[in-house]
């Protein structure tokens, strides 16, 4: 305080070189193509970034929150922009989202074709179809030729005429030989889409929206755009918190995250689109329970991943509370309980409201506020499938079993060693891959159990940040992107610890590509994340235990916290602020 006072510019000297510095790193990052020529040099990249993010978010805290709301919101878009430099290093996923865009917008359905189909050759633009030596780089996946002429039984859709103009035609195609071998960007390109509902909404939208000509370069700035509103959700939402300084720091760790701008802005992943609706949805849920649900089925239905964040938007719900709601009325109006006629109005057998009481308290407490949030999330997520439903020919679940066949999350899966999933599971036994599956959902039940039971109702990231974290604890997937979701709820959370997560991606990812038993670097990823949220958690344990006693009834609440005495899911009344001199 004594320096923060004699030297004011000491603290915004040092964060704006922290983050010069962050933003200087990945911006050489992703100069840089080592994911497949040198994974160890970019592994030793990113543990730079991320040892300054990790000073750059200590030293925000020590700002009040307007100045650092300022360099937090010009943080995020200077560092998101650097995923803009160059096109997708460490994944391919962006490509898929750009044909599944192209081949709506020739109004066709995205879970109708694979993309090598022969019916969808006349949409094959050459940047996401090369041929001749660029089939020799890294993420090409050879495809069937086009046809000379439209195939029979094709899309009618997917051969341009002058009806229907849609797409660029097929180089290939016209030519007196047979059609030049072609390969594609595009993973899996045997498989039909993967991608719910919204996702798809959002692809189509940015292809409409691109400019003609354009490659990645739209989904990318999409990616930096969903990014930079994520923060500015989070900078919102701190306003609100008790304590808004220390939120509006704590928006720093999504904002100034390396994880940010290399998957939600360079690999343009999806995932930004459902953590910007996750964390939307769970910051509306404790007030607004209809639009809390909405928004969280958005989210669900543009990643499915976020459904595991519904336990968190229902926390408290089944706590039994003792008390008789009648308490707080009592402590407004005391004289109301020795007033017979007052205590045995509600007992009137010719009351018109006698009927619709009994039912209500013949209704379970936790009921409404559940059915409040998990309605509207269902019904977004069926409306959302519902036009695909009705215009496509084949399933709208497109390859999503076989896809969790091929990451190694079925029972007796051989692909679970291959790709090292379950593998602090492993740990205990060489091959979890029979017994792995009734494990993890007896403890997700378990922990989903405890955040229904003793979760705060105004606080619903952190059961969800719980909850999700446990599940990756669990399966350890090998995709670092996923850990977005992890990233955003820290940031809303506070609990820092869990950002292991992300890191243990990142190792399980790249680092693993640069030994010869790759396994062990994931293994060794996900222990020491695991240890460090045990470490969290007793140190967090410890300081509860030798803290004073919580404040009395008539203490000011945490915003965002049900008042003492009101039963779970009840609405929370906003404190009133203090003004306090400086």
């Amino acid at each position: 305080m004594r320096t923060r006072t004699a030297r004011p510019w000491i603290t915004p000297l040092a964060l704006a070189t922290l983050l010069g510095s962050l933003i200087a790193v990945l911006a050489l990052t992703f100069r840089r193509d080592d994911f497949h020529t040198a994974p160890g040099v970019l592994s030793r990249w990113y543990a730079l970034a991320w040892v300054l993010f990790a000073a750059a978010a200590w030293t925000v805290r020590r700002l009040g929150a307007r100045h650092a709301a300022v360099l937090v919101l010009v943080g995020s878009a200077a560092v998101a922009a650097t995923g803009l430099l160059a096109p997708p290093r460490t994944s391919t996923d962006a490509y898929r989202y750009a044909w599944d865009g192209r081949v709506q917008a020739a109004g066709i359905s995205p879970y109708d074709y694979a993309p090598e189909d022969p019916a969808l050759a006349s949409l094959r633009d050459p940047w996401l179809f090369p041929k001749g030596s660029a089939c020799q780089g890294p993420d090409r996946a050879p495809v069937r030729p086009a046809p000379g002429s439209p195939t029979p039984g094709a899309h009618p859709r997917a051969n341009p005429t002058p009806d229907h103009p849609h797409g660029t035609p097929d180089h290939t195609r016209g030519t007196s030989g047979p059609a030049e071998p072609r390969c594609t960007r595009l993973n899996r390109p045997a498989v039909h889409t993967i991608y719910p509902p919204v996702a798809e909404g959002y692809f189509l939208l940015v292809h409409r929206s691109a400019p003609s000509g354009s490659t990645l370069l739209p989904l990318q700035t999409g990616g930096a755009l969903l990014s930079v509103a994520t923060t500015a959700v989070l900078l919102a939402a701190a306003r609100r918190r008790p304590d808004p300084r220390l939120a509006t720091a704590r928006a720093a760790l999504w904002a100034w995250c390396p994880a940010v701008p290399v998957e939600a802005v360079n690999n343009a992943h999806v995932d930004a689109l459902g953590v910007l609706l996750t964390v939307a949805g769970l910051v509306a849920a404790p007030r607004r329970r209809a639009l809390g649900g909405v928004l969280l089925g958005a989210a669900i239905a543009a990643k499915l991943l976020p459904a595991v964040t519904l336990p968190g938007a229902l926390s408290g719900v089944l706590a039994t509370n003792t008390t008789n709601t009648t308490n707080t009325t009592n402590t407004k109006t005391p004289k109301i309980p020795k007033t017979p006629k007052a205590a045995k109005a509600p007992k009137s057998a010719g009351s018109p409201a006698a009927p619709t009481t009994r039912i209500r308290r013949a209704v379970p407490a936790a009921v409404r506020p559940a059915a409040a949030i998990v309605l509207p999330a269902a019904a977004v997520v069926a409306l959302g499938y519902l036009p695909y439903v009705l215009l496509s020919r084949s399933s709208v679940l497109g390859y999503l079993t076989g896809y969790v066949a091929e990451e190694g999350y079925e029972t007796g899966s051989t692909a679970a060693d291959d790709k090292n999933r379950y593998a602090l599971l492993r740990l205990l036994h060489p091959a979890p891959e029979d017994w792995a599956l009734p494990v993890v959902a007896a403890v997700l039940l378990m922990v989903v159990a405890w955040v229904l039971l003793r979760g705060d109702p105004g606080r619903p990231w952190r059961g969800a940040l719980v909850v999700t974290g446990t599940a990756f604890l669990l399966m350890t997937p090998g995709y670092p992107w996923y850990a977005l979701l992890v990233v955003a709820l820290v940031a809303l959370d506070g609990r820092w610890e869990w950002l292991g997560l992300p890191l243990a991606g990142v190792a399980q990812y790249v680092t693993a590509r640069a030994v010869d038993d790759g396994a062990w670097a994931g293994t060794l990823g996900y222990a020491v994340a695991g240890a460090a949220i045990m470490t969290g958690w007793a140190v967090r344990a410890l300081r509860a235990a030798s803290a004073p006693p919580p404040p009395g009834p008539h203490a000011e609440v945490p915003d965002g916290a049900a008042t003492p005495g009101s039963p779970p899911g009840s609405p929370a009344i906003r404190p009133r602020r203090r003004r306090v001199p400086r």
